[in-house]
């Protein structure tokens, strides 16, 4: 059992002082170095530094090393034993210990995976201690639940418009100016098309908002509101429609695939990409010239923001408080952490010494970014806007039809009528009689339930090639499974030789999917 470490804190503070006013008179007495009982001084001064207690951090490799460089300083300043233990499943394994009271004190996650913890009760409000204010607003928000702050912010991502300066000296303003200009080489010879395009939903976000689309508006109290979906507004509609017009007529590549998109823009064949700082690194090395600038028509991207959560159920809430307060939001930790993960710092004093001129522009990019919704209903809408998106490039529908589809399918999966379905979404989906893949609404592959409390569904037959797939349950991807009965683990993997009959068993007790093969 914990001891009471903020009673015993406080006897350390006021020991402190206590030795500090007899300093002076300490140091006029050598004479009592040399007395024998001197000599034994060592084993009671050993004893009394002995660590009064722990304070324990569930963080990933990167961070990790950065944390461990604090324990001295929090062993003299608080007479605590910092550990940090390192973890790959962080909010999983946590929502599992912390309520048994075998949770660490502090855990480090993105803002989008809190909301089921915060729900369940497990995460404690956390006092900035005043200084709010060096904190980026975008960041506060993202941390933000209710009205109450749930984590101390220490680094962002968004993405931001990137263009060829060889190609382009003057970086556009508007979508006009961007098809203009595109238009203009691709007229010359110098470029294959107008822009690259990476994916169709989070990475064409900044072209959708800047046109008037979004995923879900606020209540008054600025809390999301999932009865307002935007996925079919005349915003995204118009988007939709733009990107659709432009693959049609040649100025945009009808492939969106990241990395070949990546390399379009790498290889001066497109002026134009939007990208985020994961790709800095392959963008740098590529050697093309560039710059980084905000979106045009004021377009503005999705972001995520990385924190310090504080356990709820925890004995030491106050100390992890003031642990966080007192050696986290500092810029030498926080320019630490920024270098090993080259994200922008959320700490203003921080960013103000950042010298990484990308990551400065991406920040300023992010200013008016929308925090990822950081609620359920979020899981119901990924698979239904990307087909839709796809379908409308492809000209298989028209933008408004698309989309119109789209939200009538996320409407149906957030009122979820679906309750209790357990289905294997993939990429096989489309042949065992699917409209398409990824879909966990699918009736044609939901699975039954026999006698011994396992779900089956099959067989399908399949052709040769590679598949993946995972566990959903209730129709949506809220709650899911992936490889090693993981939730929101990593899909499982199938390599089919020769075509053949794929059948899965699921195993609620588990959440292991078995896969047969014949």
């Amino acid at each position: 059992m914990k001891k009471n470490l903020l009673i015993m804190l406080s006897v350390l503070m006021i020991a402190s002082i206590a030795l500090a006013a007899c300093g002076g008179a300490a140091t006029e007495a050598p004479a009592a170095t040399e007395a024998p009982a001197a000599t034994e001084a060592p084993a009671a001064t050993e004893e009394a530094m002995e660590p009064a207690g722990t304070l324990t951090i569930w963080a990933d490799d990167t961070r990790a090393p950065i944390l461990q460089d604090l324990a001295d300083e929090v062993l003299a300043a608080y007479n605590l034993e910092l550990v940090v233990e390192l973890k790959s499943a962080i909010r999983d394994d946590f929502k599992v210990a912390a309520p048994t009271g075998e949770g660490p004190d502090i855990i480090v996650i993105a803002h989008d995976q809190a909301g089921t913890l915060i729900a369940d009760g497990l995460l404690a409000e956390v006092d900035l201690g005043g200084k709010d204010a060096d904190f980026a607003p975008t960041a506060l928000g993202a941390c933000t639940y209710d009205g109450t702050l749930y984590c101390l912010p220490y680094a962002t991502e968004n993405m931001a418009f990137f263009y060829n300066t060889d190609l382009v000296p003057t970086a556009p303003t508007t979508w006009a100016e961007v098809l203009s200009i595109g238009e203009a080489l691709k007229a010359e010879g110098k470029v294959d098309y107008v822009m690259s395009v990476t994916g169709t939903t989070y990475d064409a976000y900044p072209l959708f908002t800047s046109l008037g689309g979004y995923i879900f508006g606020k209540n008054a109290n600025g809390d999301w509101n999932p009865e307002d979906l935007g996925v079919d507004s005349e915003g995204m509609i118009a988007g939709v429609q733009w990107l659709a017009d432009n693959v049609a007529n040649g100025n945009l590549p009808a492939d969106w695939d990241w990395a070949n998109n990546h390399a379009l823009f790498e290889t001066g064949k497109t002026p134009f990409i939007m990208a985020g700082p994961w790709a800095l690194g392959r963008l740098r090395e590529s050697g093309v010239p560039y710059a980084i600038t905000s979106f045009p028509d004021g377009g503005y991207p999705f972001a995520g923001t990385q924190g310090f959560f504080i356990n709820a159920q925890s004995d030491n809430v106050l100390l992890a408080q003031a642990f966080l307060n007192e050696f986290i939001a500092t810029e030498d930790v926080m320019l630490k952490l920024y270098e090993v993960g080259q994200r922008p710092p959320a700490y203003l004093p921080a960013l103000a010494q950042v010298d990484d001129a990308d990551l400065v522009a991406m920040a300023e990019a992010g200013e008016n970014a929308q925090m990822m919704p950081a609620i359920a209903a979020m899981g119901s809408v990924w698979g239904s806007w990307g087909d839709a998106v796809t379908l409308a490039r492809d000209g298989k529908q028209d933008a408004a039809s698309a989309m119109a589809d789209a939200g009538a399918k996320i409407r149906a999966l957030i009122a979820n009528p679906l309750t209790g379905m357990v289905n294997v979404p993939g990429s096989y989906q489309a042949q065992a009689g699917c409209p398409g893949d990824w879909q966990p609404e699918c009736a044609a592959t939901a699975m039954t339930m026999g006698e011994d409390g396992k779900y089956t569904s099959g067989p399908f037959a399949l052709t040769a090639g590679d598949y993946e797939f995972k566990v959903a349950l209730d129709g949506s991807w809220t709650t899911n499974y992936g490889s090693d009965g993981a939730q929101d683990g990593p899909n499982y993997t199938l390599t089919l030789a020769a075509d053949s009959n794929v059948s899965f068993v699921f195993d609620p007790a588990t959440k292991l999917l078995e896969v047969i093969v014949e």
